[in-house]
């Protein structure tokens, strides 16, 4: 029995997105900056996609969604289009459990002189709005909050803090990948300037992501060469794999209404099933979360016998794929810096475990799983009594 729980960190490419990117490269596989034909029918197929995408987040038009590599370049453009626009540095804030494609460019803007501020989260991994507000200042010249927590689920309140961003006149920026695609999205009503995609989380292709910038938002870009996507992108557009995303978009904006309350039952029931263990807590918001993410945590994780890391060994073995929150660097573990950042110790840091749910996802695959993870713990930690405590 094979299970793949880790839609999280990237999901299989759907048969319709397979189909439209064979078409374009057998059939419009032309340049489209070219002014022949065969650039126009490539063209074509990107301002499509570009249609696509735009209706997944309710932008208001297609010409704010600008095509990148994924949802990292997505990020660094974010902020380092925002930071290049100024010949002195000036003030951002970000909140303290930032994707790393947010925290590193950040840490770089930091080396150039740029002051940053890094919002505390309470034990939820939530933001508090009255401290983003103490925050701002007058030079405060960009905020990034991330949507949804890849590592804990957690869903941000990005229309409160929105708000407080447009009322101090900064610029708000939230990176959205973990959310498209399984969360209603109006940018149009959420008061953000810019917003990160990404395709291979919604069932498209990976190597491809999209920036909405907001009609008016000033932005550098971060290629030089012949000005495609606005200016704000330079390069010759990955035709094939954009049409892609623009299928998976589109999908998934028409299933969101029937896919969403699913992965909600399916959470719930895994959570329902986890909190029977002993040893394994919940971590993030367990109401405002992603709809189809559980993330637990070790109380008893050591590093070196017991660790989110060992158990997602040990459910490969079984034919089952999860994530793990902890890093190993050089063969050494270290603790989530999410988790710590939430007010966990190293220990229980060691520990975490995510799993994620998707598309091809069943009860019976949640109840295998959760009868392997039992057996797993109880062989791994036989001083534990697996019944509810």
């Amino acid at each position: 029995m094979q299970i793949y729980l880790d839609y999280s960190a990237t999901t299989p490419t759907r048969k319709e997105a397979i189909a439209v990117m064979q078409t374009i490269l057998t059939q419009q596989w032309g340049n489209p900056s070219s002014l022949h034909e065969w650039g126009q029918r490539a063209a074509t197929v990107v301002e499509q996609a570009r249609v696509q995408v735009a209706g997944l987040i309710n932008a208001a038009t297609p010409e704010s969604i600008v095509f990148t590599s994924g949802g990292t370049e997505a990020d660094n453009l974010a902020i380092m289009g925002v930071a290049r626009l100024y010949a002195v540095p000036q003030h951002l804030i970000i909140s303290s459990v930032e994707h790393s494609a947010i925290s590193e460019t950040v840490r770089l803007l930091e080396m150039w002189g740029w002051e940053v501020t890094r919002l505390s989260v309470d034990i939820k991994g939530r933001v508090n709005p009255l401290d983003l507000k103490a925050a701002l200042r007058h030079n405060t010249v960009l905020v990034s909050i991330i949507y949804g927590q890849s590592e804990v689920g957690t869903v941000q309140p990005i229309a409160e803090l929105g708000k407080i961003v447009r009322a101090h006149g900064a610029l708000f920026h939230t990176d959205a990948v973990q959310a498209a695609g399984r969360l209603p999205i109006d940018v149009q009503q959420l008061p953000v300037d810019l917003l990160s995609l990404s395709s291979h989380k919604i069932y498209g292709p990976q190597g491809v992501g999209a920036l909405y910038v907001r009609p008016g938002v000033d932005l550098m870009s971060l290629l030089s060469g012949g000005g495609q996507e606005m200016g704000l992108r330079s390069g010759t557009q990955a035709v094939p794999i954009i049409a892609g995303f623009g299928v998976a978009a589109e999908l998934a904006a028409q299933e969101l209404a029937t896919e969403t309350p699913r992965l909600i039952e399916l959470r719930d029931r895994a959570f329902a099933q986890l909190s029977e263990i002993p040893g394994l807590i919940p971590t993030g918001d367990v109401c405002d979360r992603l709809p189809h993410h559980v993330s637990m945590c070790l109380e008893n994780a050591d590093g070196e016998k017991l660790s989110g890391k060992t158990l997602v060994r040990q459910l490969n073995l079984a034919g089952i794929g999860i994530s793990a929150g902890a890093a190993c660097h050089s063969g050494k573990l270290s603790p989530s810096p999410i988790l710590l950042a939430m007010g966990y110790s190293e220990k229980a840091a060691l520990g975490g475990i995510r799993i994620t749910f998707g598309r091809d996802t069943t009860e019976a695959d949640i109840d295998w799983t959760v009868m392997v993870l039992k057996q797993v713990l109880q062989r791994l930690t036989p001083y534990l009594s697996l019944v509810k405590r």
